[in-house]
């Protein structure tokens, strides 16, 4: 792959995902298009650019879909969802009580782990969400992994990162080799492919909002214009959960940190106009009191 060809597709994956590479990430690129190009019959990457060159549009939608990093597990990193069960649901289950329902957006859900693991806490609560109507939207660029996660079957390597055993004996039924989620879980995620970097306002308003591990790869004007959409898309007492090595300070001020609560971020007040007192849960004002 020659520097120019390198050069194009750095503006192209960053134009078209928001995927911004380094200059010394050409290996990466090399070994993510390689295996590609043998597939599409090219004899290499710069035939491959020349394809993405001459408007093949399948192309280069499978070259995005090659660089987007798509790794993920049940339950990842733990802590984000032992706050979605303990304090975040909670919370909503008192500040929702008069309209019972309740909205939550997984924005980058990959092969379906983290909104299926939402949608297992949710299911979790029991009989304090008896009657609600819980809306979980699951989007993702990738049109392939989105067809896998609707399958909502996983391998023993899948199900044996970060899914506790007694979700895995109470949720799934194993097929073959394969487990498969079984179908109350799975219709309780509706999944869409979407951009991050389009708009994405007709999705409407969400109480909690999971953008984790995605925004780690957009310089820091992309994840600025995320985060101001985002803060758009929440409601006033909502919540929005990051990445382990992902922050909104210095990037944006449309939100800020919840005392106590690693990687948990609500509107802030004083962006808004409106005082801190009457914006969150309860469980959560507690903890952005101390």
């Amino acid at each position: 792959m020659t520097p120019a060809d390198y050069d194009y597709l750095r503006k192209f994956l960053k134009e078209r995902s928001g995927l911004d590479l380094s200059a010394d990430k050409q290996y990466l690129v090399e070994s993510r298009l390689l295996p590609l190009a043998r597939k599409a019959s090219v004899p290499g990457i710069p035939d491959l650019v020349l394809k993405i060159r001459n408007g093949d549009g399948r192309l280069a939608t499978d070259v995005v879909e090659a660089m987007t990093t798509n790794e993920t597990f049940f339950y990842r990193d733990k802590i984000p969802f032992d706050h979605l069960r303990d304090t975040i649901l909670p919370g909503l289950i008192q500040a929702r009580a008069a309209r019972k329902s309740l909205r939550i957006w997984s924005a980058a859900a990959s092969t379906g782990q983290e909104p299926y693991s939402i949608a297992m806490c949710v299911k979790e609560m029991g009989a304090a969400l008896a009657g609600w109507r819980i809306e979980i939207v699951a989007t993702d660029l990738s049109q392939e992994v989105l067809e896998k996660s609707k399958a909502g079957l996983y391998s023993q390597f899948e199900v044996q990162r970060g899914l506790p055993i007694q979700h895995l004996v109470k949720y799934f039924t194993q097929t073959g080799e394969l487990w498969q989620l079984n179908a109350d879980i799975r219709a309780m995620v509706q999944f869409r492919q979407l951009n991050l970097l389009q708009d994405f306002s007709h999705l409407g308003t969400f109480d909690v909002i999971f953008c984790r591990n995605v925004l780690i790869y957009f310089d820091q004007d992309t994840k600025a214009v995320i985060f101001e959409r985002m803060a758009k898309a929440m409601e006033a007492d909502g919540t929005l959960l990051l990445g382990a090595a992902e922050s909104v300070v210095g990037i944006t001020d449309a939100f800020r940190p919840i005392a106590d609560r690693r990687g948990l971020y609500q509107l802030n007040p004083a962006r808004s106009g409106r005082p801190m007192g009457g914006l969150m849960p309860p469980s959560l004002k507690i903890a952005a009191a101390r």
